[in-house]
């Protein structure tokens, strides 16, 4: 079937969904419906309170679901708990926004309310048909808890907020088939076009074999499983929230899910429930054979290239046709207890959604926080040539500190003294718990220590190492959250991971976006970033100072360090 042919039957298909039956499948829940999450609740603690990043003034939230734009306005659901801060009872929040950081939120899209989704409904994604009709695809937990894809279409196409959605009764769409594990197939993933079929993948796994099952659909409506999967990698455990999508080898611009071509290389990122991090590969993509095939250049699995190696997870992208860039949205949870998230009456947050593209080495990615986040910058504060000598540190004034944007450039003069890399230290975050900011180095340690104490009882480091190999010099990059807090009972871990620069020109660049509970840091452009949850006692509100430092023998310079403060969102969730 050639595309418009596609189209005239899919508009005819959407008649008929639209129009019979709408009212009969979308249950009131007035209690769900009335939420506006429109002010914080008076019990709510506000000390490690987020100022611009997403979250919703109180309660639980978890992953990002079905990103996308329509109409000029840019739509985020997510998994959210409206009767309390710790998991369940999740709904399909939503928010729209005109710039990705001031959002207003509307009344949920989704919750259980039909036997395909009584029990549940879980991540997705969104699509965008012909006739530029987005569709919801999701899973559900039916009354046996098999895990489920259904769909749900916008009642309403000419409403830009999409403020209603039906869940019509042909659903579910796609069931576990014989001999899979019905308890694990989930979070159905942006379909794509490609030779007269619709494509998508469901995470699943079979043993400890990880899955990516690939459906293939003509008409949207009726879905066939794929022989094989699109791929699969042993020991790896479940896939949680695949995400699969195309990438320019020679531009820096995003493309449609659907584009395939000579020019193009594909991604697949899956969320590994076992490690609860989010890992990605670059390869091929046979449309052929409907096979993937990651490039040798990294590994598949465990060890290899991560979104973030800090707390990231549960990750979604999509193709914003508007400014013609891939948008990656990741959800970052707690490092604290739930009794904790409980008494201060809200978990969870979305980090700042980041531009994303092909490295020119190809093979990584780049990620970037969005442009329109440097609309909330104020107070610009400067250094420049600033020489920090071994055990010096330069504390950066006037700006607020726990609250600030701040992109540096460090100058090495000399990589001479750079410590022997062992092969061994194949993990990055063991190296850097080994390694940390106060253990002298040659060449490094070096960074930021952010969220600190006027005399450093806690602290949060950011900061490089450089090694020396054999033949290149090897970049350890470090978010220590182990001094973050003194605080009993977290989670305070030394996240890292290296990072794939060439030293040439003896330069390091950091970006560091700091907001009182979170440190979110971009590493030599965006090549490696880590973020960090952490719940200073002392290191609060005006009490938080910003120093960069360094604790290497060799001398590094501040050639430039442009620091602001960040304001909140004109309408923050509201």
């Amino acid at each position: 079937m050639v595309v418009g042919e596609f189209f005239s039957v899919f508009v005819l298909c959407c008649i008929l969904l639209f129009n019979i039956g709408a009212e009969g499948s979308h249950k009131v829940y007035p209690h769900f419906q009335s939420l506006k999450l429109a002010e914080t609740s008076a019990n709510v603690k506000e000390v490690h309170r987020t100022g611009f990043h997403f979250q919703p003034p109180e309660n639980w939230i978890n992953d990002p679901n079905g990103p996308m734009i329509y109409k000029g306005l840019y739509h985020l659901f997510y998994q959210y708990n409206p009767k309390g801060a710790v998991w369940g009872n999740i709904v399909w929040a939503h928010s729209v926004s005109k710039d990705l950081i001031n959002w207003e939120a509307i009344e949920p899209a989704i919750w259980p309310s039909k036997p395909f989704d009584i029990n549940g409904c879980w991540s997705g994604s969104v699509t965008i048909l012909p006739g530029n009709r987005p569709v919801i695809l999701y899973t559900g937990l039916d009354p046996q808890k098999r895990q489920v894809q259904n769909y749900a279409i916008p009642k309403n196409l000419s409403d830009p907020y999409l403020r209603e959605w039906i869940k019509p009764d042909n659903n579910p769409l796609v069931v576990p088939g014989k001999g899979m594990n019905a308890t694990a197939f989930r979070d159905p993933t942006t379909a794509w076009w490609v030779d007269g079929h619709w494509k998508m993948l469901v995470g699943t796994k079979r043993k400890h074999r990880g899955m990516a099952v690939l459906y293939r659909s003509r008409d949207f409506m009726k879905w066939t499983k794929a022989q094989h999967p699109l791929h699969s990698k042993e020991h790896t455990g479940m896939w949680e929230c695949p995400d699969f999508f195309p990438v320019s080898l020679h531009s820096d611009n995003g493309l449609d899910t659907s584009v395939i071509g000579e020019n193009v290389k594909h991604v697949l990122k899956v969320s590994l429930d076992l490690t609860r991090y989010d890992y990605y590969t670059v390869g091929t993509y046979d449309k052929n054979k409907d096979r993937y095939i990651p490039d040798n250049t990294s590994v598949d699995g465990w060890g290899g290239l991560r979104y973030d190696y800090g707390n990231f997870y549960a990750s979604k992208s999509f193709f914003d046709d508007v400014k013609n860039r891939r948008i990656l949205w990741g959800w970052a949870n707690e490092s604290d207890t739930a009794a904790h998230d409980v008494e201060k009456g809200w978990a969870g947050i979305q980090l700042i959604p980041r531009t994303v593209w092909l490295d020119s080495s190809r093979k990584q990615l780049v990620q970037w926080p969005v442009k329109e986040l440097e609309t909330l910058r104020w107070n610009n504060v400067q250094l420049s040539n600033q020489k920090l000598t071994k055990g010096n540190k330069v504390e950066i004034k006037g700006i607020t500190a726990g609250q600030a944007d701040v992109e540096v450039t460090f100058k090495i003069p000399s990589l001479e003294k750079a410590e022997p890399f062992d092969p061994s230290w194949v993990n990055a975050q063991e190296l850097c718990a080994q390694k940390g900011s106060h253990v002298q180095g040659g060449v490094g340690p070096f960074g930021l220590l952010t969220l600190a104490s006027k005399n450093l009882e806690e602290y949060t480091p950011v900061f490089f190492r450089v090694f020396k190999s054999k033949d290149k010099h090897v970049v350890l990059m470090c978010s220590d959250a182990r001094s973050s807090s003194l605080k009993q009972g977290l989670y305070k871990p030394s996240f890292a991971g290296f990072v794939d620069v060439d030293l040439a020109d003896g330069k390091l660049s950091l970006r560091s976006l700091i907001d009182h509970s979170v440190v979110e840091s971009f590493g030599a452009g965006g090549k490696t970033c880590i973020s960090s949850r952490v719940y200073p006692i002392l290191a609060v509100m005006k009490d938080a100072h910003l120093f960069a430092f360094n604790n290497g023998s060799e001398s590094v310079t501040i050639e430039k360090l442009n620091a602001w403060n960040m304001v909140k969102p004109k309408q923050m969730n509201n």
